[in-house]
């Protein structure tokens, strides 16, 4: 399994936009063969940054994905919203609680 964070920040009168445009899109990806979670978390302080956290079942299934049709208009209809450029982790859980 790997887990996934994917940072963004987006014009601030665009967050509107994007909301709903993950309220649309959350349950596709979610169902997506291979993910296995997805969250969305707000940088409350900003107003305009935004995390993505997503659970794969291995780094093919993200890979799939990615080259998906859904990735594809998901991602085409997100990245103009942007201000600056999203920056992306695959990490490993060390602990948990």
């Amino acid at each position: 399994m790997i887990n996934r964070i994917v940072k963004m920040e987006f014009d601030p009168e665009k967050v509107i936009t994007f909301r709903e445009l993950f309220s649309r899109q959350q349950q596709q990806i979610r169902n997506f063969p291979g993910c296995l979670h997805l969250e969305l978390w707000e940088h409350e302080a900003s107003g305009n940054t935004w995390f993505t956290f997503s659970q794969w079942e291995s780094e093919a299934a993200l890979e799939q994905y990615r080259q998906s049709d859904l990735f594809r208009e998901t991602w085409a209809a997100t990245k103009v919203l942007f201000n600056a450029k999203p920056t992306a982790w695959t990490v490993k859980q060390v602990t948990s609680c």
